[in-house]
């Protein structure tokens, strides 16, 4: 009687475990951020449909509002070429070439600075909010990770792609 006893708490207890793992817990969210998050296979959808190689004045989102740039510094970009190489060269070229992301030759005349060092240093939230990262995202159907670039390295990366433009 006591292990037919012990059999019945032991299912009971199983029971109720697998019920709490399968959202019978309280704390089950459903926030469409979180599910977002985690679905990077396939493209957000875009609030305005636009074309991804067309030129915009858009700053991009996150925290560069404002990129001052003067004449290419030269010292700055060496250093920038040697950050692309390392961090950026796995899915982009500085020529037209795609290989997994879109090459990058011309970006500076269709993008903004700003556009550019936020889509360097924020590219999961810039896929998600803004036009022109979503319209790339859906044409490339890859989404860019963050490498863990400090902000002076998305700054010499965009000296490097300004000097590349200027070639």
């Amino acid at each position: 009687m006591k292990v037919k006893a012990k059999f019945i708490g032991l299912v009971l207890t199983g029971s109720m475990a697998l019920m709490y793992a399968c959202g019978g817990g309280e704390q089950q969210t459903s926030s469409t951020d979180e599910q977002s998050e985690v679905n990077t296979t396939t493209p957000p959808a875009a609030v305005e449909s636009v074309d991804p190689d067309s030129k915009s004045d858009s700053k991009g989102v996150g925290r560069f509002t404002s990129v001052p740039v003067g004449p290419i510094d030269n010292a700055m970009a060496a250093k920038g070429k040697e950050v692309f190489t390392s961090k950026c060269m796995a899915c982009h070229r500085a020529t037209d070439e795609k290989i997994v992301g879109p090459g990058l030759k011309g970006v500076t005349k269709l993008r903004t600075p700003e556009w550019i060092m936020n889509m360097i240093t924020n590219p999961e939230e810039m896929t998600k909010k803004d036009p022109w990262a979503k319209a790339l995202f859906e044409k490339h159907l890859v989404q860019m990770t963050f490498q863990n670039v400090s902000d002076d390295e998305a700054r010499q990366i965009l000296e490097f792609l300004r000097k590349n433009d200027a070639d």
